[in-house]
């Protein structure tokens, strides 16, 4: 049955919505994993039934190109506490991630990937970690079972790389295994490979992160959806990581900076014209340092006056293209609480 188009103009759900709340949401992002599917539900239901919680699955299905649809769809009238969402375009995994936990309803939200790498038996780790005062728990593939080369080792540079920029230390950001307390995450807007950063985006919010180790299984169908195209664009995000935990508030700070730099680069050019025609007699036509002058001072003046950033008011929405969006209000309330 399909419960209706979304907000976002490019997604429908098809499944019984509910009003009730539940205790756990499992969401999983899936791309052309048709063969994967039937193995998923079987383990994932084995493992949630375990739990003892009321729980819900939301499968998002990322614009799959195979018969995943179809298969999902069926499982979909056999299990009642699953529900599909369909982006009708290949969106990317943080797209995906994002309409789900914009539809998940409980008070824990799982994240996992579609394709079996991940153990649906370490979601009860995660809550019982969840459970001991944490808001966040992500995942650490310590033996993972990828091509050593082309995704470990570059995973453990970029996961230090991260680390570093960022203050959090985690072992493995790319594992999409993590356990969040919902209300630490709601107002967060995921755009680009940002993803893999909602940790830290937690933990601006005042939460409390830390991982365990889980378990991680070679690829039985399908092939990876990922490349080593992937660094660069892990690359540009984290240097939108790096603006939005020094220059968030302050963005003056750095903006203002480069433009003194450009005032102070058009001065010494322009001393510098002055001085070779007083000492030479040097026409400033005959050089190419007038518009060397003129540019830098181009820039910083256009710096100024043109509003380089805008401080909204506590209660309003901060939202910068390429980014998270964080409520201010809501994280000065997370925090006192």
């Amino acid at each position: 049955m399909q419960a209706g188009v979304s907000e976002l103009s490019m997604t429908c759900e098809i499944g019984a919505a509910s009003d009730r709340e539940h205790h756990l949401s499992v969401v999983i992002p899936i791309y052309n994993e048709e063969e994967n599917i039937p193995y998923l539900m079987e383990r994932l239901c084995n493992a949630l039934k375990q739990l003892g919680l009321r729980y819900e699955i939301i499968a998002v299905d990322d614009g799959s190109r195979d018969n995943g649809a179809a298969v999902l769809k069926r499982y979909a009238a056999e299990i009642p506490e699953l529900k599909i969402v369909r982006l009708r375009r290949n969106s990317g995994q943080a797209a995906a991630i994002m309409a789900g936990l914009e539809r998940a309803t409980g008070e824990i939200v799982i994240t996992i990937d579609g394709d079996l790498q991940n153990d649906p038996d370490d979601i009860e780790k995660l809550v019982t970690k969840l459970n001991e005062g944490y808001d966040v728990v992500s995942g650490w593939r310590k033996n993972r079972h990828d091509y050593p080369l082309r995704r470990n080792f570059v995973s453990r540079v970029a996961n230090r790389l991260i680390s570093r920029a960022s203050g959090i230390y985690l072992h493995d950001y790319g594992c999409t295994l993590k356990a969040y307390r919902r209300n630490m995450i709601q107002d967060v807007r995921l755009y680009g490979e940002m993803h893999r950063f909602m940790p830290i985006y937690a933990h601006w919010l005042g939460a409390r992160v830390t991982e365990i180790e889980v378990k991680h299984h070679p690829r039985q169908f399908g092939d990876s959806k990922y490349g080593l195209e992937r660094i660069i664009k892990v690359i540009l995000d984290l240097l939108v990581i790096v603006f939005f935990d020094r220059y968030l508030v302050k963005p003056i700070y750095l903006f203002g900076s480069i433009g003194i730099a450009m005032l102070g680069l058009s001065l010494l050019v322009f001393l510098w014209m002055i001085g070779l025609r007083i000492a030479n007699g040097t026409s400033f036509i005959s050089t190419p340092l007038p518009p060397l002058a003129v540019i830098p001072w181009c820039c910083w003046n256009r710096r100024f006056l043109i509003r380089v950033a805008r401080r909204d008011d506590d209660a309003n929405l901060l939202r910068i293209p390429g980014a998270a969006s964080v409520s201010c209000a809501r994280a000065r309330e997370l925090r006192s609480g």
